[in-house]
């Protein structure tokens, strides 16, 4: 927030700011998403309310998309409808944890995590992991870390901040390594479709057998669709959970705007084609933004496999201006570069930088960052 607000501030002066802050695609909804909610407008149908729970229609979708990118086969009652995927966020963990329970997060974590645990009465529990490891867990890492008040395993691939897709290997002992011990995972999969090892998706921890049903998915439009303002995420588990969990949206939102629904389902069932094109333009910024930051002095990069950002190490750096959020002040005011420090996501040391903008801004705002780093 104080680098949003001190760039916003550099920009009402007149300085050509360049954010590399974005946590959402820099692209429009695709044309025939628009055209369905254009016509779900004008169909008194979407004027009133509608099952709390979501569409039929549209969770019908959403199984047939777990299905389809995790690997799990489930019925549209396992599925709930929610108002983004932070919302589901909130509502699984607000399902399944009871005060004093213990959830573990692999950091660096997205910042709501912990703080939706928090609203939830549980405790969470931070596992951390650097570049060294590539910002993945063990097995052996989780089991150091678990205790009796374990409740569930919060695990994201492909990973917001960092951009590390764990293999399917890795995927499945921890499938394993959870279902042994008991402990409920919580996967966010909002990113599987972004991913650039030549995989249609990422590996899905939900498909993992020692977890029976002991798991709920989080997904969305979001992320792949370019629709992040359209407020679209679902949830996806046990039937008896989603009817939690549904029970709880009931109180807060009810149902999820209908047109937006109109949309999403618009979005699950057309052309692939824009989304492809999405994600070959995310990969070659990718590629731009690596070799840039893999020169940078005092600075190193594990390339990021998934999701639109990587996550460099400034450690020089940091011993230089007392942490990451002193070098992302920095950065914005020499090099007019805002960058999302690593204190942020529970890593001081690194910096969260999205390569969801032009190509051409891209490479400016890294021409920029190196010539303030071979300065110092």
């Amino acid at each position: 927030m104080a680098i949003t607000e001190r760039a916003r501030q550099l920009r009402a002066a007149g300085e050509a700011v360049i954010s590399l802050g974005a946590g959402e695609p820099d692209f429009p909804t695709p044309a025939h998403i628009v055209e369905a909610a254009q016509r779900a407008a004008s169909d008194p149908a979407n004027h009133h309310y509608t099952p709390n729970a979501g569409l039929p229609a549209l969770r019908e979708a959403v199984a047939e998309y777990t299905a389809e990118f995790s690997g799990a086969r489930v019925g549209p009652q396992q599925t709930l409808i929610t108002n983004g995927a932070k919302q589901a966020v909130y509502l699984a963990l607000a399902a399944l944890l009871d005060p004093g329970d213990e959830a573990l997060i692999p950091a660096p974590y997205w910042v709501t995590y912990p703080e939706a645990t928090k609203l939830a009465g549980g405790i969470p529990v931070a596992v951390s992991t650097d570049d060294a490891t590539g910002f993945k867990v063990s097995p052996e890492q989780l089991d150091r870390t678990a205790t009796s008040r374990t409740k569930l395993l919060i695990f994201v691939s492909p990973s917001n901040p960092t951009g590390a897709v764990y293999t399917p290997e890795e995927v499945a002992a921890i499938g394993q390594w959870a279902g042994e011990r008991g402990i409920w995972v919580v996967t966010d999969e909002i990113y599987q479709r972004l991913i650039y090892t030549g995989e249609t998706s990422a590996a899905s921890i939900i498909s993992s057998p020692e977890l029976g049903d002991r798991w709920l998915a989080i997904n969305g439009v979001a992320k792949t669709f370019a629709m992040t303002g359209w407020r679209v995420g679902w949830l996806v588990g046990p039937s008896d959970v989603i009817k939690a969990a549904a029970s709880h949206q009931s109180h807060l939102t009810s149902n999820v705007n209908n047109i937006a629904q109109q949309g999403a389902l618009a979005a699950l069932g057309g052309p692939r084609e824009p989304i492809e094109e999405m994600r070959q333009a995310f990969d070659r910024r990718r590629v731009t933004m690596y070799r840039w930051l893999t020169k940078m002095n005092g600075v190193s990069c594990v390339e990021p496999d998934g999701a639109f950002y990587a996550f460099p190490s400034l450690r020089p750096h940091v011993e230089r201006w007392g942490s990451s959020m002193g070098v992302a002040a920095h950065l914005l005011d020499e090099a007019k570069v805002a960058v999302v420090p690593g204190e942020a996501f529970g890593a001081d040391g690194y910096a969260r930088m999205s390569y969801a903008l032009a190509d051409h801004d891209l490479e400016t705002a890294m021409e920029r960052l190196a010539a303030v780093f071979d300065r110092t």
